[in-house]
Parts: structure tokens; C-alpha cells; sequence
């Protein structure tokens, strides 16, 4: 009775997303995980995900997590030829000349997660309708939305534009999602079929399955996949883009064997979904080295 009493009010202070950090992210990440936080010693890895959003915040990681000003970082490490093509950026929906855009495309907020929408035939576009949505994409800050996700608080919401991408073989893009630790991608966690039938594994940088997954509640990769053609090219724009970082995660495509950079995420689903089996969220923690505090900071806002 205890426990479900405890549950009960750790669910209403995890809504309260205007408690200060270091109090809120402790409720959030009880929730989630059922364990206690230790914010002076946290070990496993979305513990230490709590911990970067508290202490982490050079202000890069701004730019980084904005789909738009991100380019500008890509096209300056690596080349704008890892660019998806972009047709428009916008501030206000109603400037957006449908008329000129190719038949298909995917719209996009720079500054949320998860508002996507593809649009497979303009025709059948209810150019009223998408733009009512877009406002409302556009009034969303994601770290009141979320779990008060440092990065994302000041980026200026934005709608983009950008080119539909697919893979002659296939009916969905394969997410490769790179987990990089001081700019060294570790491993790889790939989605499948998001779709029709949504699966993931995680796969060392040789493309070999390992014996562990992101979330118990997605369905498995339980087989080996075709390796892509570019997975070498892939692995060295994600060390390139994470260059100086403790971590972050890149997320990149392979579209007919052009690699095509995603975005860069900090918190991956906001510390929210645990490794499984469970020892490995340990195991993937201890490659997370924080950053020290000084003794006169309380954050950390250069990168060294």
C-alpha cells in the first residue's frame, strides 16, 4: 500500500515540470525506473542522463539539438554533402507556398520530438488543416512538454521542410542511432519497419547483434540484418560530429548507400526507456564518464 502511495504522488510531482532541476529530475527518473536517484553519484545510464540535464549546458548543445541550426555544425565538421536537402524554413505556417514544393516531402519542428509529418501526395493535403497543426506544433516548448530537457529550452521553434528520402528496397528508412562517449561511437541502435511492424536491436560497429535491447517493450531484431554498404562511412561521420562531447547520441541514414545525417539527441527518450536485460544499463553507464564540477560551478557551460 506504501509503494502505491509513493507511486501516486511521484506521478503528480513528475507533472510539475517548473520544480527546480535538481529536485524534478529525482521524481522523473523514479517513475520511469522504479530505483532511486543519486544525483551526486548516479551510475547507470540514464542516470547519468538525469544528471546531464542538470549539470551539462554548454550552450552548443542548442544548437545541436535544433534541426535547423545543426546543419550549419554538420556542413562545417563534416560537409554539406551529408545534408538532407532542404526546402523551407519557416516561423509562421502561413508562409508556406505549398505550390512549390515537389509531391512529396516530410515537415518537421526543429525544436520537439516526435512532430513529424510525412506527405506522401500534396493532392491530398488539407493545406488548412496541417497548418492549424503547425501552430500548434509551434507553441509546444519540449522541455516543459518532456522531462525538462536542458538543450531544447531556448530553441527558437521553427517548421522545416525537407526532402521525402527512401530506399528503393525497402518501405521505411532503417534508423541507425549512434551512442557516442567522448567521440567514440560504442554501438549502434537500429529501428526497423517503424511502419508496419516496428522492431530494434542494438549491433556493434562491425553490424553484429548484441545480447542486448533499448527497451523490453519494443518487438526484437532477432536475427541478423543486412549489413549497409556505408556502415565505415557512417561510423566516422558519427565520431566526427561527436567530437568533444561526454556523449551524445547521432542518428543517421543510409539511403542506397548514401549516408545521410539525422539529427543529434543528449537524452535519449528522455531517460525514459531502460536497456534490457537489466545489467547492461550498468554496462552502458560506465562508458558515460561525466564531466567534473568545479569546485566554484554549479553547471558546466564550456566544453573542454
Amino acid at each position: 500500500m506504501l509503494d502505491k502511495i509513493r507511486r501516486f504522488f511521484i506521478r503528480q510531482l513528475r507533472k510539475m515540470r517548473w520544480l527546480p532541476p535538481k529536485m524534478y529530475v529525482k521524481f522523473h527518473y523514479e517513475y520511469f525506473s522504479g530505483k532511486k536517484l543519486n544525483l551526486a553519484n548516479p551510475k547507470e545510464f540514464n542516470a547519468k542522463i538525469e544528471w546531464y540535464k542538470v549539470f551539462f549546458r554548454p550552450n552548443l548543445l542548442t544548437q545541436l539539438v535544433d534541426k535547423y541550426e545543426v546543419r550549419s555544425y554538420v556542413k562545417n565538421k563534416v560537409g554539406e554533402e551529408y545534408l538532407n536537402e532542404l526546402y523551407g524554413v519557416y516561423e509562421n505556417p502561413e508562409h508556406i507556398d505549398f505550390d512549390s514544393l515537389p509531391n512529396k516531402f516530410v515537415i518537421k519542428a526543429n525544436h520537439t520530438n516526435g512532430h513529424n509529418l510525412i506527405v506522401n501526395d500534396k493532392s491530398n493535403l488539407n493545406k488548412q488543416n496541417v497548418k492549424k497543426l503547425f501552430k500548434k506544433w509551434l507553441g509546444k516548448n519540449q522541455y516543459y512538454r518532456r522531462g525538462q530537457e536542458w538543450a531544447y529550452k531556448d530553441v527558437k521553434p521553427k517548421i522545416i521542410i525537407e526532402k521525402f528520402l527512401k530506399e528503393d528496397d525497402k518501405s521505411t528508412l532503417v534508423d541507425y542511432k549512434f551512442y557516442c562517449f567522448d567521440g567514440k561511437p560504442k554501438f549502434i541502435d537500429v529501428h526497423i519497419d517503424r511502419e508496419d511492424d516496428h522492431k530494434q536491436g542494438c549491433f556493434d560497429l562491425d553490424f553484429n547483434l548484441l545480447p542486448f535491447g533499448k527497451s523490453s517493450t519494443y518487438k526484437s531484431i532477432s536475427a541478423d540484418i543486412e549489413k549497409p554498404s556505408n556502415l565505415k562511412e557512417m561510423v566516422l561521420l558519427a565520431e566526427a560530429l561527436s567530437q568533444d562531447l561526454p556523449f551524445v547520441r547521432v542518428d543517421v541514414y543510409s539511403v542506397n548507400g548514401k549516408t545521410i545525417f539525422g539529427e543529434m539527441t543528449f537524452y535519449p527518450s528522455d531517460a525514459r526507456r531502460e536497456f534490457y536485460p537489466d545489467e547492461y544499463n550498468r554496462i552502458i553507464g560506465d562508458y558515460f564518464k561525466l564531466p567534473k564540477l568545479k569546485d566554484s560551478q554549479d553547471i558546466i557551460t564550456e566544453i573542454n
